[in-house]
């Protein structure tokens, strides 16, 4: 009986263990500031998150192929960059499909060399990170950006706005995924994403294309890259070029967070959405309990590894591996 116990105690901890864990933290941060939990201050949270979990709703499309996209904290700079120089040369209603439809050139590029030319995804996008990067300082010439009249632009509308008596980018937020999660759930795109996700090969002798699969899910994440990149120039109405670096890890950790396998092949676009929460309102109560922004880079780590042994754990059945 008490083994009976232990292994159901090891299974709920391995499939809601991160659940487990983020209530804990609510009631503490809640415990240790009563602000943390008001409306003003779970808004903010929100909309804070909105950029990173635009971008998270693209990369769990990736990860439920079966891959990674290390790329897009450096494709955020590019399109951040991108729309906030074109504004001033070509005005904002030009500028916004350009940078769009450039950033979706970088992603056409990985999609084709991990879908097509079957290349590894860490190894493409690990070195599509550095050379977006480049790319990224090669076109500013190493300058931040910023809009020469911020006075008269309806371009902050998108980072600064309201709407039905919220944030546009919690509005955005909430669309995009809205938008994912039927394409993922209700149809056969979606199907074909955890087929080949889960099983790559029986996929293939399936009938289903597989490297066209992978391409589209990397045109998605490039096209929710985009929509953030537009999201924090919008904010800013400037930036520097470097705004994304980083990033690809707090993405990654929200996906898996929100119980993607990095194995491929499970997720959902709610969970997502999920994850992101869980990784703003910790970072957020580390904030206001009084410790400095950068031990949420620490905490940012912690919880990777928390949530891939917690994902190792949930296919297995157990928080420990049987061959000890």
């Amino acid at each position: 009986m008490a083994d009976i116990t232990r292994q159901q105690i090891g299974s709920l901890l391995a499939k809601q263990g991160i659940l487990i864990a983020f209530v804990a933290f609510l009631i503490g941060f809640t415990i240790a500031n009563p602000k943390f939990l008001t409306p003003d201050n779970v808004l903010s949270v929100i909309r804070s998150s909105a950029i990173l979990g635009v971008m998270a709703l693209g990369v769990t499309f990736v990860v439920i192929s079966g891959n990674l996209d290390l790329s897009v904290g450096s494709m955020m700079s590019f399109s951040t960059i991108v729309v906030l120089d074109l504004h001033d040369k070509i005005g904002p209603a030009l500028a916004i499909p350009a940078m769009f439809a450039m950033t979706l050139a970088l992603g056409a590029l990985i999609g084709f060399l991990v879908g097509y030319l079957k290349l590894n995804s860490l190894i493409v996008t690990l070195g599509m990170l550095s050379a977006i990067h480049g790319l990224t300082l090669t076109y500013s010439g190493g300058k931040n950006m910023d809009i020469v009249d911020k006075e008269g632009t309806w371009f902050s509308v998108f980072g600064q706005g309201t709407a039905l008596g919220l944030p546009i980018p919690i509005l955005m937020f909430i669309g995009v995924a809205a938008l994912l999660g039927l394409i993922l759930s209700r149809t056969s795109f979606g199907r074909k994403v955890y087929a080949v996700g889960g099983n790559g090969t029986a996929a293939t002798f399936s009938g289903i294309p597989r490297a066209r699969t992978v391409f589209m899910c990397y045109l998605i994440s490039a096209a929710c890259v985009a929509t953030a990149g537009l999201i924090q120039a919008s904010r800013s109405l400037g930036s520097q070029n470097t705004v994304g670096q980083g990033l690809e890890l707090e993405v990654l950790a929200a996906v898996i967070l929100g119980g993607a396998s990095l194995l491929g092949g499970s997720g959902t676009i709610f969970k997502t959405v999920i994850g992101v929460l869980i990784l703003g309102f910790i970072q957020n109560g580390l904030l206001l309990i009084g410790l400095q922004f950068y031990v949420q880079f620490i905490v940012t780590w912690v919880i990777i590894i928390l949530a891939v042994w917690l994902d190792i754990a949930a296919k297995r059945g157990k928080l420990w591996s049987p061959i000890a």
